[in-house]
């Protein structure tokens, strides 16, 4: 993964995408901040965070996005209290 940054703010989940071929759940999100401003990012192929995603919505959180084949993903996720 590339282009590894650091957002702040409240998760939205924006839609439930297809299924992956092992049948593991993807979803399309966005970080959206104080401000107004949105990055929307995917879940990854295969990974924990199509399952745990769900726990983190409307929650303010830090997560890292990155560049995976030139799709903006998600790297890792934490919720602030």
């Amino acid at each position: 993964m590339k282009n590894i940054t650091r957002h702040t703010g409240k998760l939205e989940i924006l839609k439930r995408l297809p299924n992956s071929y092992l049948g593991n759940p993807k979803f399309k999100c966005a970080i959206v901040d104080e401000n107004g401003n949105g990055f929307s990012f995917v879940t990854p192929t295969n990974s924990m965070f199509g399952y745990s995603i769900q726990n983190y919505e409307n929650k303010k959180v830090i997560a890292e996005l990155g560049t995976f084949r030139n799709i903006c993903t998600l790297n890792s996720i934490k919720e602030l209290i």
